[in-house]
């Protein structure tokens, strides 16, 4: 059953296209993904599917008996009212219902109007909705309904105008980046909740872990065409990229011809027959396809910047709270060279009061923050950059450096760099105000790279970045030689990005855990009953519900731990060996999906194998 049809809709801002004579459709039970980079409509379209904006041209064809529900990126919420009346606030007949009742519940003399709320929850069967509604509230960490609009923090406004559009259950949902500002319990709840849910989905989404277990199907826009992939991240990536090859080949073509058709040209004489003028008119499209390149740029830099001495930043018995909040209980850790360490945590353990103490923008009650001479800090922060009035893309970058070292006296200039994070030309002499939120953001990193920092720290970096966007960034730190500190709550950025997890458990507990966002939610998972020892390098590995105490391996354990290690490099050349088979385009199209169930077997038991590792190298070092 088709729920929305978009039928040749285009839009433009004066002179600048976003998109023109695109069309799609989206059919009942569809989880879609709307993939493309920053600037080129993303959020124009979604906003033209809820009826916010009007294409110059084409029209959204919707069924009239589907109700719809949009999840903007900024919503406007009325400040005068609570958290309960804003919910209340909508058309939802069973919410109708459910606030009546706990009116009545509130006033049990009145037995007739209680009697009459009981009745009405018993007709429209309102029970099972009540218990839902509460467990959306709780799970989006909304459990002080009587809190005024006004004092909520813009996370807070999110999670509410989520739970208003989840409490609504539409048949069909619009999403604009739902994933910000949720925590990374928030957002696996979210994963949960929506594939048990039949409900369909469009939504854009920076997050791929979401992206890859939420939805079956990805629309892509990309220059200015729309690409379907009926399947999830991973076959989008993996059939992206073959489509890119047969178009790098198709242009290849275009271009050796067009070098003979160029040559006929130019040999023609003045006067031409009909035959020859048809030939002419192939020529001038041959031109424009030998003339087509890819615009995505693959960071491959050795950066030459300011080397870091022996001391880095060192962390000595850090005490900080805010009143009866406490963030940091007698922290301590030291700072090695080319450390990549993320930060995760549940919303308010204090990430950003963190990063600000090590920056030295906030005092700590206790403790010394030892930064070493050396150390040039880049601070990515979630607030943005100050532009002024007038001012263009290049001339913010500028302001900050002209260029950026690389080794054997080349660089990078404040030009490049821009190139490099999808900034044509063109593009840098836009005003930046003319930006979306998404080029806005990207514009902040470069002009945070430019400065050419020795020690970078990242504050939720991957908010409003496309997935193109976030390719770049990756391939940029990867190549990036200095100290990494990052918080995100994107799993994938994390565990691509980072070496070690600093985990805020709150009360100020900070536990040091050596691995990447994966790894901690594998040995997480098996030892959720355990007491976190607060002594945060400290481990104790759980396999039961009695603690397994540290010591020597036994001679079975010994001949196991080394068994694992020659399995898992077996496996490991295995997994490398099809994914190179999937780039290189070597598996036949029937046997794709085989190949597929293949691979993540060898990954599912790479994990297993590498847990148990894991144990017996920890029971080792005792």
């Amino acid at each position: 059953m088709n729920y929305l049809s978009v039928e040749n809709i285009s839009k433009s801002y004066g002179e600048r296209v976003l998109f023109q004579d695109i069309s799609f459709g989206i059919n009942k039970d569809q989880k879609v993904a709307f993939v493309a980079k920053n600037g080129t409509g993303k959020t124009s379209i979604l906003n033209i599917i809820a009826g916010l904006d009007v294409p110059d041209s084409g029209q959204i064809v919707t069924r009239k008996d589907v109700s719809i529900a949009y999840l903007a990126q900024n919503d406007v919420l009325n400040p005068d009212l609570t958290i309960e009346e804003t919910i209340f606030a909508t058309d939802n007949i069973i919410l109708s219902v459910i606030n009546k009742y706990e009116k009545a519940l509130k006033n049990l003399d009145d037995t007739e109007a209680y009697q009459n709320a009981f009745e009405l929850m018993e007709q429209y069967n309102a029970w099972d909705f009540e218990t839902q509604y509460t467990q959306i509230l709780s799970k989006l960490k909304l459990d002080d309904l009587s809190l005024k609009i006004s004092t909520l923090s813009g996370g807070q406004k999110k999670r509410l105008s989520l739970a208003i559009v989840l409490i609504s259950k539409p048949d069909f949902l619009i999403l604009d980046e739902p994933t910000n500002h949720l925590d990374l319990e928030m957002i696996e709840w979210l994963e949960s909740f929506f594939a048990k849910e039949k409900i369909t989905l469009f939504m854009v989404t920076h997050d791929r872990y979401f992206l890859e277990r939420v939805c079956n199907e990805i629309l892509e826009l990309d220059e200015g065409k729309i690409y379907k992939y009926k399947g999830n991240y991973s076959y989008y990536l993996e059939k992206r990229e073959e489509r890119i090859q047969l178009e790098q080949v198709t242009t290849d073509k275009a271009k050796n011809l067009f070098k003979k058709e160029l040559d006929w040209m130019r040999r023609q004489p003045k006067a031409r027959t009909t035959k020859s003028k048809s030939r002419i008119d192939d020529f001038y499209q041959i031109k424009e396809k030998a003339s087509q390149r890819r615009l995505d740029h693959k960071v491959q830099l050795e950066i030459n910047m300011e080397r870091l001495g022996s001391k880095v930043l060192e962390l000595h018995k850090l005490f900080k709270s805010y009143g009866d909040k406490k963030i940091l209980d007698g922290f301590d850790y030291i700072f090695k060279r080319g450390e990549r360490i993320g930060i995760i945590g549940k919303n308010g353990t204090g990430k950003s009061s963190f990063l600000n103490i090590i920056t030295q923008q906030n005092e700590v009650d206790g403790g010394k923050v030892v930064v070493g001479e050396t150390v040039k800090f880049g601070y990515y922060t979630q607030s943005g950059i100050n532009i002024k009035e007038g001012q263009k893309v290049i001339e913010v970058v500028k302001e900050f450096g002209e260029f950026i070292p690389l080794t054997k006296g080349r660089k990078i200039s404040a030009s490049q760099l821009l190139e490099r994070f999808l900034f044509d030309k063109k593009k840098q002499y836009d005003f930046v105000e003319k930006l979306s939120g998404g080029e806005q953001k990207r514009l902040y990193l470069c002009a945070v790279l430019i400065q050419n920092p020795n020690f970078l720290i990242l504050d939720e970096p991957t908010n409003d970045l496309d997935v193109v966007t976030l390719n770049v960034l990756e391939n940029f730190l990867l190549d990036y030689p200095g100290n990494l500190l990052v918080v995100s709550h994107d799993r994938y950025f994390m565990d691509k990005i980072v070496d070690a997890l600093f985990v805020f458990r709150g009360e100020g507990i900070v536990e040091n855990f050596p691995g990447n966002y994966s790894d901690f939610r594998a040995y997480d998972s098996s030892d959720s009953d355990e007491t976190i020892d607060e002594k945060p390098v400290e481990i104790v590995v759980e396999k039961t519900e009695k603690k397994v105490t540290k010591n020597t391996l036994t001679f079975n354990e010994k001949r196991e731990f080394g068994a694992l290690e020659v399995e898992i490099e077996r496996l490991q050349k295995r997994k490398a060996t099809i994914e190179n088979q999937f780039l290189n385009v070597e598996i036949a199209a029937d046997n794709i999906s085989k190949k597929s169930e293949e691979l993540q077997e060898i990954i599912t038991t790479i994990e297993q194998k590498e847990e148990r590792w894991f144990e017996l190298s920890m029971k080792q070092e005792d």
